[in-house]
């Protein structure tokens, strides 16, 4: 009878967002996180209750909301990227933490390894470092008479400089500087980017942060009024006007999240749950944006985009 009654207690998950309420591109995560826990037999309002945060990308609301959440002890945490994940693992230990985004979780401390993490926190990893590498292989391929680009990166966080030091690391063999640019807020990026904008032969990698994320629209008329060809992180920036893009699938990354979040609902520990890899990735190519900038994108990349804006 005991048992009957355990399976029949309304669970409570946390859900926390470095990102606001009208964000069109978290608001389809989370529906898919939502369309997942359905498909796994939780029904919102009926024998599941989620209490999900917009804390903006904001440091100290951040902070807040972590603590909020966490001393409401629900049966896990939904929680994106090392910005949010960061704050939750200082505010608890014990609330399980599913990440459905993250970088280095490793590098972060937030996971012991990949394969055990050991400690309250597991998830799905969105990018490895070697991606890094890839979006300035794309960006080269492009725009071949490039021979400096700026990184706009999140120095705040181990996957900042880790996403930067891989895109350093290939420049050399491509002929390409690489110039860190940090993004903590939009005065910081516009003048950043007008100040390298002004010699030629410049380019520019947008890195994964939520950050970047937040100011996508400021990025993506930067790079077209300074004439610079840019790839970025995910393909939004590429509907928002962006050149290129290629990233992992993160609709499907929640979605898989709700697997994660069920079978911790169902007794399992985050510690024993690996951290996994992206197992979709897409790329999306912006031709009116190609053709603004005078570009010709080879017929092969073409091809391999699963979105071509025409």
């Amino acid at each position: 009878m005991a048992g009957a009654q355990r399976a029949e207690r309304m669970r409570l998950i946390g859900v926390l967002m470095p990102a606001t309420a009208d964000d069109p591109d978290f608001q389809a995560r989370i529906a898919a996180f939502h369309q997942g826990l359905r498909q796994s037999g939780w029904t919102i309002g009926d024998n599941v209750r989620i209490d999900t945060r917009w804390a903006t990308t904001d440091a100290a609301e951040i902070r807040r909301h972590a603590a909020e959440l966490a001393a409401r002890a629900p049966d896990v945490i939904l929680a994106h990227a090392a910005t949010t994940v960061g704050p939750l693992l200082q505010a608890t230990r014990t609330v399980p933490v599913v990440f459905p985004a993250i970088v280095d979780p490793v590098g972060a401390g937030f996971v012991d390894s990949l394969a055990r993490p050991g400690g309250n926190a597991t998830g799905f990893m969105n990018y490895e470092y070697s991606l890094s590498g890839k979006w300035l292989e794309l960006l080269k391929q492009i725009a071949p008479g490039m021979t400096r680009v700026a990184v706009l990166r999140n120095a705040a966080t181990a996957s900042g400089p880790g996403q930067f030091g891989a895109i350093q690391a290939v420049a050399p063999s491509l002929g390409v500087e690489a110039n860190p640019v940090n993004v903590h807020d939009a005065g910081e990026i516009e003048r950043a980017v007008t100040t390298f904008a002004r010699a030629p032969n410049g380019g520019l990698i947008v890195t994964a942060s939520p950050a970047a994320a937040l100011h996508r629209e400021l990025i993506v008329s930067l790079a077209a009024r300074h004439k610079l060809p840019a790839v970025y992180f995910e393909r939004h920036f590429v509907a928002a006007g962006g050149l290129i893009s290629y990233g992992p699938d993160q609709i499907d990354m929640y979605r898989r999240a709700a697997g994660y979040v069920d079978r911790i609902l169902k007794g399992e520990k985050p510690a024993g749950l690996p951290v996994q890899a992206p197992t979709k990735y897409e790329m999306a190519i912006n031709l009116k944006t190609a053709k603004a900038l005078g570009l010709a994108v080879p017929a092969n990349l073409q091809q391999l985009a699963d979105q071509v804006i025409e």
